[in-house]
């Protein structure tokens, strides 16, 4: 099975990563898991100023900040894994990764907001939920 983890290193990512691996009942080994992050764009008036080789360089880094210390606690945990960085807004990219690769299952955490506060908020989850086919495993 093919698991996306969308993954922005809050704490939500944590509480996430925690209950994946302490419930290995309900995703047994030897599952493949991508891992993920969008990193936030620069606005298109300020990026045009920049040359492509910073702005991807500048995007890589913020994809690694995110991801390294995911990638050592997925290495302690002897998961197989791929790690994918790219800019945009969170959402659209899970959505087009989890189609790309085909995943079979979304499992991210969620802040738990209230549906009133997801219309005010906004809310990735939300917005994941409205463009996959994919089942989604919110972990609050």
């Amino acid at each position: 099975m093919k698991i996306l983890l969308p993954v922005d290193g809050s704490d939500y990512t944590k509480r996430m990563l925690s209950y994946i691996a302490a419930h290995d009942e309900l995703l047994t080994p030897g599952h493949e898991y991508v891992i993920a992050t969008a990193v936030p764009p620069i606005p298109a008036h300020a990026s045009r100023f920049l040359e492509r080789n910073t702005l991807e360089e500048y995007y890589r880094d913020q994809g690694e900040q995110v991801l390294q210390p995911v990638r050592a606690y997925i290495e302690q945990k002897g998961w197989k894994a791929r790690f994918v960085s790219a800019p945009g807004h969170a959402a659209e990219i899970i959505a087009n990764l989890a189609a790309a690769e085909k995943a079979d299952l979304i499992v991210m955490g969620t802040h738990g907001h209230s549906a009133l506060g997801n219309v005010v908020l906004g809310s990735v989850a939300s917005g994941v939920l409205a463009r996959c086919k994919q089942p989604v495993l919110l972990i609050p």
